[in-house]
């Protein structure tokens, strides 16, 4: 909630997100004007969509077919904004080009339903060929709209590849995701226009902890599941209360992974569910009041999710979409906290805070 507050407040009209569970959580948390699911929601969860006033994404003939005849059931109430996906070559979701006109003229002439939006998806941004070809088609769906006699609804297209690669339209919605963790796409072509925004950048998110524990331990002791590291020398190591369970995965171990005192530090071992091992034995005065940064900037030294994104072989999306629901975040408005979230817990003043500078940090440490 406090990032989707941070966003409207921050001047976005509305918001998407892929599952009705997200929307109902943001409308819970009193997040309000638009917002889109991407997603399909189950005809069975109509009821809720219109009465929480969310838009939901119809991402096939089938799936149409039963919104309009579940619509029918309840023609004196509100209307649900729908959002037709165009399948352009993705091939995930989406109405066939040349089926969007019907489809959408059967939305638009059922009284509980509105037509509120088209779009599609690119499949790579960074290629300039596949990307020209998707909006070729999805030129020609919404043609075909336009030519069946009805108001060609908002349109989108560009997510922050599309964007900041410069060769989507932007017609009159965008989708940035990526862009507001203040990441780029991972060897992404810029646009030359878009050189100053990426620029300007900056990542909205940390991974940081303090030790448990701090033990001095002789050569020859092995550390962590399967002893897969041995101390070559008397070492100093210290225990962080993170794991792949809050998605720090095995593969960041046995690699200079986190920052303490402003300097790398290897992670040793295995990586846990629940733990990871440091050596700081080259770090004097290290203690347990220190902060641990995984992911994020600490004095002249950064890991950001592009190199944690090599280290696991994948890109910075799965990085920065696969820290745990547990871990405890702790929000910041420039320099100041505005309040933390737990699994148990929320507290702060972050509804009043500014949302040009608003960011989200994830922390083990307990909040403060």
């Amino acid at each position: 909630m406090p990032v989707g507050d941070a966003l409207r407040r921050g001047g976005a009209e509305g918001l998407c997100v892929a599952t009705l569970d997200e929307a109902l959580e943001l409308r819970r948390g009193g997040v309000g004007g638009p917002l889109l699911v991407l997603f399909p929601v189950p005809v069975e969860r109509l009821d809720t969509v219109a009465r929480r006033r969310i838009a939901i994404g119809v991402a096939s003939e089938e799936g149409a077919a039963a919104a309009v005849e579940a619509a029918g059931r309840r023609p004196d109430r509100a209307p649900i904004a729908v959002h037709l996906e165009i399948e352009t070559g993705l091939a995930r979701c989406g109405i066939a080009p040349e089926r969007a006109a019907a489809v959408a003229a059967a939305v638009a002439a059922t009284p509980g339903l509105r037509l509120a939006g088209i779009w599609s998806h690119l499949a790579s941004a960074h290629d300039a060929a596949m990307s020209a070809a998707q909006v070729e088609r999805f030129g020609h769906a919404v043609a075909a709209v336009a030519s069946a006699g009805l108001p060609v609804p908002p349109r989108h297209l560009a997510a922050s590849g599309g964007l900041l690669a410069g060769r989507t339209p932007t017609y009159e919605i965008v989708r940035p995701g990526l862009a507001i963790y203040g990441c780029l796409p991972d060897e992404l072509p810029l646009a030359p226009a878009a050189v100053r925004v990426a620029a300007a950048l900056r990542p909205a998110l940390a991974l940081k902890a303090r030790a448990i524990r701090l033990d001095e331990i002789p050569a020859g002791t092995p550390v962590g599941y399967s002893g897969r590291w041995v101390a070559p020398r008397p070492s100093r190591i210290a225990t962080l209360p993170v794991g792949y369970g809050d998605g720090l995965a095995r593969s960041y171990g046995m690699r200079d992974g986190a920052l303490v005192h402003g300097r790398r530090v290897p992670l040793i071992g295995t990586v846990a569910m629940d733990a990871v091992m440091a050596d700081v034995t080259d770090v004097p005065g290290v203690s347990t009041e220190d902060e641990f940064v995984l992911l994020g900037r600490q004095g002249d030294e950064e890991i950001d999710a592009a190199e944690l994104a090599r280290a696991r072989t994948t890109i910075s999306y799965e990085v920065l979409a696969t820290m745990a629901r547990r871990l405890p975040r702790v929000y910041h408005a420039g320099r100041t906290t505005v309040g933390y979230r737990t699994l148990t817990e929320e507290g702060g003043t972050w509804r009043g805070s500014s949302s040009g500078t608003a960011t989200s940090v994830t922390s083990r440490s307990t909040p403060s």
